[in-house]
């Protein structure tokens, strides 16, 4: 799942190469971190297939008021359509207030996430080999204008996802593509008709797949497998004010700016075992400045007192954790940032090496206002720790670190001394600035030229497309990826397989993506060890990609917030929960 253009921007200009912690300041070590550890995300999620509605009460929760959502430094979803649903805060939002799936998560009261039922009666139901799935819909569910939601809708809902052409960027461009039956060229109702291999059976919706897919219960708490109507839902029109079918639904949206959402009245909490409906509103507003959003967290206003971040200024932890107090939230996802040299561009491996011993981590760090082991943690393999399967290797045998001198040498090597690196580099926010002008200054120092293009729109948008004169002319990208859930399947394939949207590094080895092809067909017991196998693969023997860091995200909420935890499972807080405290 990747995280939009700022953030992204953010992760991979604000690294580290060491767990040293940052030193103090004047007034008492702000950042001060050396009591902190890296804490590993989870390897797996618990399933809970007969959960049923409602969801247990949350201790203390009070109903009523408006919890206000400030996001720094992103900009948010560009449109709310379900099928275009990829990032980390779009599907967090969404997910836990305005949209319904197949499956869901919810937080039990050990503080675990599991997967449980959201529109269906169960997880599920597989076949012997998991090249078919039947789900079977609750009754009574409805949309916000109070009409049933069928099955009907939600096999519309997943042939949506396979139309390429209007969700160049939604998930089932990889899930459902790479699973569901629906025939060679298949792209969508729109375009193509009916999906032979979804059939409805009054509340039955059965999914036959061209491969064994044992995730597809993971898949299904996706909101782009869920229900689209039948009518009126052509994008973009529909992604501006979608229908609701979960506890809220959209008041206004605004591109960029906010998102407001009110009560529906239609949403039956006897159907959902996870959300919850206590706040009247909800005020979300994107790309908000981190060092104000600070200060109004720190407050004691009225205004901060009802307000949650998802993001908390890494030069104030201090302060901000003993202001907040329970409401400050460190937490670990599966999220990894790549650095991308373009592998049609910079074919020499010694050259993608020479990138990684010129990255100058620790001043870039310091530059970006973000704090060794407790932010980011240096990273060596695609996947991150604690994912079920995960081999720990080196690419190049030992930690990647600021050795300018080796870079130096690694370039005589290839003949390609004083090698020109073009990227882009967002200059809208003084601290992305200044760490992209210390990372240009360490390439300089390991003996490439560098060419910086600013550039303050959606990167993948660019990636994407070829025909743009700045993506012709670069040769450095960057990505930064979450799990989609705790499988290296939902890591590897995106950022590996041949013309894949987030494959920014181009990278296309055959014999990589027949394994992957080869590996859901393995014995389950055995793909964990597979995929751990072809990471290290793809790292030593071709190296395509540079991990730069695994992250570790800082939340915080005011005083009268309630409920306030994380969501490992989205990499996010936990929305479903909260509440204001009367």
């Amino acid at each position: 799942m990747k995280r939009s253009k700022s953030l992204a921007a953010v992760a991979c200009v604000a690294l580290v190469s060491t767990l040293a912690a940052c030193g103090g300041d004047d007034d008492g070590g702000n950042n001060d971190t050396s009591d902190r550890d890296f804490q590993e995300a989870g390897s797996g999620f618990g399933k809970v297939p007969d959960a049923a509605g409602p969801a247990p009460e949350i201790e203390g929760s009070a109903t009523g008021g408006d919890i206000t959502v400030l996001i720094p430094s992103d900009i948010g979803p560009s449109d709310l359509d379900p099928a275009n649903g990829w990032s980390v805060l779009g599907n967090s939002i969404q997910q836990a207030l305005t949209h319904r799936s197949l499956t869901q998560y919810r937080r039990n009261a050990d503080g675990d996430m599991e997967l449980v039922p959201d529109l269906a009666t169960d997880l599920g139901r597989p076949n012997d080999d998991f090249t078919e799935w039947t789900f079977t819909l609750k009754d009574g569910v409805k949309w916000e204008t109070g009409d049933p939601i069928t099955a009907e809708e939600v096999k519309f809902g997943i042939e949506r996802t396979f139309d390429s052409e209007t969700f160049t960027g939604g998930p089932g461009q990889v899930y459902s593509v790479e699973n569901i039956d629906c025939g060679e060229g298949y792209a969508g109702p729109t375009k193509s008709g009916d999906c032979p291999g979804i059939t409805v059976d009054g509340q039955d919706l059965t999914i036959k797949m061209t491969q064994p897919f044992p995730d597809m219960d993971f898949w299904g708490a996706f909101m782009a497998m869920g229900p689209i109507p039948l009518e009126n839902s052509d994008f973009p029109a529909y992604g501006r004010k979608p229908l609701s079918t979960g506890p809220y639904m959209i008041k206004e949206f605004r591109p960029s700016e906010s998102l407001t959402l009110v009560k529906n009245p239609n949403w039956d909490p006897a159907s959902d075992p996870a959300r919850h409906q206590y706040a009247d509103s909800w005020t979300i507003k994107f790309d908000q400045d981190q060092e104000k959003v600070d200060q109004i967290l720190m407050s004691e206003s009225a205004e901060g007192q009802t307000t949650v971040s998802n993001g908390l200024g890494a030069t104030n932890v201090q302060k901000l954790e003993q202001a907040l107090g329970d409401n400050f939230i460190q937490q670990t996802g599966q999220c990894v940032s790549y650095k991308n040299p373009d592998y049609t561009k910079i074919t020499d491996p010694n050259i993608r090496k020479a990138i990684a011993y010129s990255y100058d981590f620790d001043n870039i760090t310091l530059a970006g206002g973000q704090v060794p082991n407790l932010t980011r943690i240096p990273a060596s393999t695609i996947m991150p720790p604690g994912m079920s399967g995960r081999k720990e290797y080196f690419p190049d045998g030992e930690q990647f670190t600021f050795q300018p001198e080796k870079a130096k040498e690694l370039l005589a090597e290839a003949g390609a001394e004083g090698y020109k690196l073009t990227m882009i580099y967002d200059d809208s926010d003084a601290e992305l600035k200044a760490a992209a002008e210390q990372e240009k200054k360490g390439y300089e120092q390991g003996g490439f030229t560098v060419e910086m293009i600013p550039f303050q729109e959606d990167y993948y948008d660019l990636y994407d497309d070829p025909d743009n004169p700045i993506n012709q002319k670069l040769n450095l990208r960057n990505s930064n990826w979450c799990s989609d859930w705790p499988s290296a399947s939902t890591m590897i394939p995106p950022l590996v397989v041949t013309g894949q949207r987030y494959n920014t590094s181009f990278f296309s080895e055959p014999e990589i993506d027949d394994r992957i092809k080869e590996i859901p067909t393995l014995p389950i017991e055995e793909q964990p060890a597979a995929w751990g196998d072809l990471d290290e693969q793809i790292g030593t023997e071709f190296f395509p990609l540079i991990p730069v860091s695994y992250r570790n995200d800082l939340y915080g909420a005011g005083a009268k917030i309630g409920g306030f935890t994380g969501d490992a499972a989205m990499s996010a807080i936990n929305y479903k929960d909260l509440f204001i405290i009367q």
